[in-house]
């Protein structure tokens, strides 16, 4: 069956995403950015790992974006600091690559290349890995396949499966059957998903349920979080801090009458607004928004800080480390398309807050369950929420505690990785 579809990726699949691409990349900026980037990807790599050692052994890791590579650090860490290895890493979004040029734990650092067969080939004659670890999903068809031809050792790190899945689908299933099966090892986040692997009838021997590394690369970063100084040590002496982390503006829309109306009542509530996108418009925007009802300062002009109520985020990068000042945490895209990581403000022990679209995170699931995560699903219940909280410090730290329990609990899965990874290696 791997060489049926084999050619029917190759013969449909492949001439129509190189139509859909060429075409797309008029409309939308990233596609285009991704396409320039790849233009000299063989040419850049032949420079960059000409100054590689050879002689050491080669570790590659493959992310899609940004969030997947926060989940490989504190795997790739570990093995540089345990391993005297070369680190490549690959990803397949230009705002994975762009913000990660700087990583100072890998040794090359490059797009993934289209996936075509002879693209496939020509990448892994050049990076020739030990070892090929792609992080939860992005996997790539012609990729697997020559890296199972040539015998080159590849792990699923971080897996997750749903239990209803088009991709248990007949014909569906059938091709990742043909994928899944040419992998080492699929290292799944939990026994759940190592079951709903298990039903693509896969060795059992290849899937091994190891948690989840979010849960240590946001217990690792919330301790360095503290050894950072956003703000001097007493700038929220005696405040209640509320801080609505990666907000659109359909997270704001129901955020702010409700937050207002709770300022109004206590005014030691003091909020801070980290756009998910801070742009220049969408800064100008919230201030718009917010223009006689309260003042407000940027972040960047702190220095000229005169007891302004609501503090807008202008930069990137900061986020984790102002949850560290929250009393009160709001996680933004739960009104929007899907929530972002609820583990970050989780951490530090207080209560997370989201809105009603959170199915994509089993975090957020699994925190309302135990009582730590709130629903809100208009203006009304983000009030009542908001000022009971607030007015209820027992509740706050009850709510926070789960939290952070939930998250201790978790810790550990990049030790279990290592163990495979070295097995291998």
């Amino acid at each position: 069956m791997k060489t049926i579809w084999y050619w029917f990726y190759n013969l449909t699949f492949i001439p129509f995403a190189k139509g859909f691409l060429f075409f797309a990349q008029l409309f939308h900026p990233k596609i285009k950015i991704g396409l320039k980037g790849r233009r000299k990807l063989f040419e850049n790599l032949i420079i960059d790992l000409a100054g590689v050692d050879r002689k050491k052994k080669m570790v590659w890791f493959h992310s899609a974006s940004m969030g997947e590579f926060e989940q490989a650090k504190p795997i790739i860490e570990r093995i540089k600091t345990e391993k005297d290895v070369n680190i490549i890493v690959t990803f397949f979004s230009p705002s994975g690559y762009t913000n990660s040029l700087k990583y100072p734990f890998a040794d090359v650092i490059t797009y993934f290349p289209f996936d075509t067969a002879l693209a496939a080939k020509r990448f892994l004659n050049l990076v020739r890995p030990n070892l090929a670890i792609f992080m939860r999903y992005d996997i790539w068809p012609n990729m697997i396949w020559q890296l199972e031809q040539k015998s080159i050792p590849c792990m699923i790190v971080d897996a997750t499966m749903r239990k209803k899945t088009p991709r248990k689908w007949a014909v569906a299933k059938s091709f990742h059957k043909s994928l899944f099966s040419c992998f080492t090892k699929i290292l799944t986040v939990s026994e759940n998903d190592s079951e709903n692997f298990g039903e693509f009838g896969l060795d059992k021997n290849k899937i091994t349920a190891v948690g989840d590394t979010r849960f240590d690369r946001v217990y690792q970063k919330s301790l360095d979080a503290k050894q950072k100084k956003l703000f001097r040590e007493d700038f929220f002496k005696d405040k209640k801090v509320f801080v609505l982390g990666s907000s659109w503006e359909s997270d704001e829309e129901v955020l702010l009458p409700a937050l207002q109306k709770v300022m109004k009542n206590d005014e030691r509530v003091i909020t801070i607004i980290v756009p998910h996108e801070p742009t220049v418009l969408h800064v100008e925007y919230l201030e718009n928004q917010l223009h006689g009802k309260y003042e407000t300062i940027r972040f960047s002009l702190l220095n000229n800080y005169k007891g302004e109520r609501i503090i807008i985020i202008d930069s990137i990068g900061v986020l984790l480390t102002l949850y560290y000042y929250a009393h009160i945490a709001y996680v933004g895209g739960s009104f929007k398309q899907g929530i972002h990581n609820v583990l970050e403000p989780a951490v530090y022990g207080i209560p997370v807050v989201f809105g009603p679209k959170h199915e994509n995170s089993q975090e957020a699931l699994v925190m309302v369950k135990n009582g730590g995560g709130i629903t809100i699903k208009n203006k009304k219940e983000a009030y009542r929420v908001l000022r009971t909280l607030f007015s209820n410090q027992n509740l706050r730290a009850e709510k926070g505690q789960i939290c952070a329990e939930y998250v201790k609990a978790n810790i550990g899965a990049t030790q279990k990785i290592l163990q495979e990874i070295y097995r291998i290696l």
